[in-house]
């Protein structure tokens, strides 16, 4: 992505935030700001050669109105509309419209009935009680706020699993082009796929003659801030990113093995380890297995090797979280982890036709460019998702053509009829049911009511027979908002008795199921999908993320949906149907 792309793309979206706190009246101009916003930062090409080839319209979601302030800002660097409409707004406070608790609504009524126009000014406001004096704003609704701004608090310590995972890859590649480093791994949170990471870990392994040298190497990176310590086997940094510190350790290659267990973790999977050892008359550190009595090194170039000394299969590192681990690999049984690879598609994302960045051919193209997958299922929001640009029966049926249209015209079935349907408040869903039939796979969602315990609406959404999957299930956006509440089990049990998968959503801030339900689901009999729910081109390797999930949860190919070919998916949306007592 080029600056000026990326300067752009910063502008329109901060005039979509703008407008979606300027109310209801204005959802559509904030939905296509933000709609052009991804697009525009999901081009390959600098936007000027758009318009020099005069083909700016061309680019989906750039219609006649936002193609202007794109010249406007190519040719000037502002945009007049919005050096107009920020001074109208309180700026701070739009970064809270996604805060559990917070909504355009409320920060509006805050902003004009007390004047703030800060977060400092709006917690003191909070904590010394003038919002709970105002109308709408019970002791409830504060509560909810107040434990908004301290998920969001806790959420700033900690990172991304994905934007930490993007940070410890880009400093691998840039390390490891020395010729002197032999071997380097990302060790801590990141291996072992935790959702949120503190610090970053990074594991060298080099001839004790070139420490200095992969050290300074190091201390120098492109994206450093600061230099924290510096010694002769270790170093840490502050970056650029997120004001990350990345730790570095330099080892010896016999001592690979042992530092990568120790520095991989968990805490407590290491300290039961700890414990073994003892017992066995050894002690394990970062540099090896080591016997007691006379000091005799007999383990630690490889974790395979460790693990065979204390009689146990290997373990992986997305296991390691003293959750029956041991118990399995002392019995061999540690499952075959699900891989990436074995992806045959994606059972969600969006397009232009709702809320995504991309029409359908382009989507289907960079699919085809990029992935191996047999099918991708196309499932834009219904009507009830306003703000995501909802489509009704009679759009959902124009995009069947569309679909048949560019499925000719790369000569293949690669995109499948779907949709996100949304699950009302009585758990009815907002499309009907001879439309519904006519889909190759039903994804059902909430998007309302996230205050409320939610379980009756989605074991009623896993009833109807015409529903395939349950879409992000808890509600959660990891440090913006908490899940909603659920019967989990009781969700599950129904889930597996009617045939309704349960989704893994792979957004790097749903990453839900979480690893702990998608367990429970698993062993509750409950067929899952990963789906990237991709908005814009580089949202599909965010399958990643959900293949992440899925292994922390013990899945194998076979407890994931779209592990299979296409057939086997059809076959298991006829089985709930012909069990449900209802055929297309």
């Amino acid at each position: 992505m080029t600056s000026t792309n990326h300067r752009l793309s910063q502008i329109l979206g901060h005039l979509g935030d703008i407008y979606q706190y300027m109310g209801i009246e204005e959802r559509f101009r904030a939905l296509a700001y933000t709609k052009a916003a991804r697009t525009i930062d999901n081009l390959k090409d600098d936007i000027t050669i758009y318009i020099k080839n005069n083909t700016l319209e061309d680019i989906p979601g750039i219609g006649e109105s936002i193609a202007e302030k794109i010249i406007e800002f190519v040719h000037t660097g502002k945009i007049r509309k919005y050096e107009e409409l920020k001074k109208k707004v309180p700026l701070e406070l739009l970064d809270l419209m996604s805060v559990s608790g917070f909504g355009p609504q409320s920060l509006r009524q805050i902003h004009s009935e007390l004047n703030i126009t800060t977060r400092a000014q709006l917690i003191k406001a909070l904590e010394d009680g003038r919002i709970s004096k105002l109308k709408r704003f019970g002791a409830k609704k504060v509560e909810n706020m107040m434990r908004g701004l301290k998920l969001q608090k806790q959420s700033q310590e900690r990172i991304l699993w994905w934007q930490a995972k993007e940070i410890g890859d880009r400093i691998k590649a840039e390390l490891g082009q020395l010729k002197e480093v032999r071997k380097i791994e990302v060790a801590g949170s990141i291996r072992r796929g935790k959702e949120t990471v503190g610090d970053i870990d990074i594991l060298v392994s080099c001839a004790p003659a070139h420490r200095k040298k992969v050290i300074q190497a190091f201390t120098l990176l492109s994206n450093r801030k600061m230099v924290i310590a510096k010694g002769e086997t270790r170093a840490s940094i502050l970056i650029n990113d997120f004001d990350r510190q990345v730790d570095l350790r330099v080892i010896n290659a016999q001592e690979w093995g042992a530092a990568l267990l120790y520095f991989t973790g968990s805490k407590e999977h290491n300290v039961y380890l700890r414990t073994l050892a003892k017992q066995e008359e050894l002690k394990i550190n970062e540099y090896g297995v080591f016997r007691i009595k006379d000091g005799h090194k007999v383990a630690g170039s490889s974790e395979e090797e460790i693990y065979r000394v204390f009689g146990f299969q290997y373990i992986p590192p997305e296991l390691r979280e003293m959750n029956g681990e041991f118990e399995l690999a002392a019995k061999g049984k540690i499952p075959a982890l699900i891989e990436l690879g074995e992806m045959k598609g994606d059972m969600q994302m969006h397009s232009t036709w709702s809320d995504g960045a991309m029409d359908i051919e382009a989507l289907a193209r960079h699919v085809m460019e990029h992935y191996p997958y047999e099918y991708i299922v196309l499932t834009d929001h219904s009507v009830s998702s306003r703000i995501a640009g909802g489509k009704d029966e009679k759009s959902f049926r124009k995009q069947f053509v569309e679909i048949d249209r560019v499925n000719q015209k790369l000569g293949r079935q690669l995109i499948r009829k779907g949709v996100e349907v949304d699950i009302l408040p009585d758990g009815s869903l907002d499309l009907k049911d001879d439309l519904l039939v006519e889909m190759d796979w039903v994804c059902a969602s909430i998007h309302s009511g996230f205050a409320h315990d939610n379980t009756s609406r989605l074991v009623k959404a896993c009833q109807h027979p015409l529903v395939n999957c349950i879409g992000h299930p808890s509600g959660r956006l990891i440090g913006k908002r908490e899940a909603y509440g659920v019967d989990w089990k009781k969700l599950f049990s129904v889930a597996a008795r009617t045939g309704t998968a349960i989704e893994i959503n792979a957004q790097p801030d749903r990453m839900d199921l979480s690893d702990t339900l998608a367990r429970q689901a698993r062993e509750a009999g409950v067929m899952l999908t990963i789906s990237t729910d991709s908005h814009s081109a580089e949202n599909f390797s965010f399958m990643k993320c959900g293949t992440t999930v899925a292994r922390r949860a013990g899945c194998e190919a076979s407890d994931v949906l779209n592990t299979k070919s296409w057939k086997e998916v059809e076959a298991f949306v006829k089985r709930k149907r012909k069990k449900q007592n209802r055929k297309p």
